[in-house]
């Protein structure tokens, strides 16, 4: 399984790798830039994440934003439903609104920081993965 995790907050982003490398291999980054970099490459080298957990606050693009763009690459691309990278959007902000501008932009789950790692685990398992 192949994971990208992006979060603008270094200690976020290295206690969510440390959660889901019992999953397969993670790639970290810390931008949206990043993120839709990482992404396309990942499609041109025929390598595409399973999963992807983005973090909603960045300062250069917003999580939302770059969730919006990755659909759009998916779609332009044709793939199949059930080859979508599964996207797990992580938030500070527990509000109704982003909750539902998440959803309605393709997320498939998403999780609210603090997050511990038996909440990752049951939000990874509930999107169909499970442990090696």
């Amino acid at each position: 399984m192949r994971i990208l995790v992006v979060d603008d907050d270094m200690v976020s982003r290295k206690k969510m790798e440390k959660i889901l490398q019992e999953f397969g291999e993670c790639f970290l980054v810390e931008s949206g830039q990043d993120a839709i970099k990482v992404f396309t490459e990942a499609w041109a080298m025929g390598i595409p994440f399973d999963l992807i957990t983005l973090d909603i606050g960045m300062p250069d693009i917003s999580g939302i934003d770059v969730l919006k763009h990755i659909r759009q690459i998916e779609k332009d691309k044709a793939i199949a439903k059930d080859k979508l990278s599964q996207i797990m959007m992580v938030t500070s902000h527990a509000d109704q609104e982003v909750v539902v501008g998440s959803l309605n932009a393709g997320c498939n789950t998403y999780i609210v920081k603090p997050f511990e790692r038996g909440r990752v685990l049951e939000k990874v398992e509930n999107l169909g993965f499970s442990l090696p």
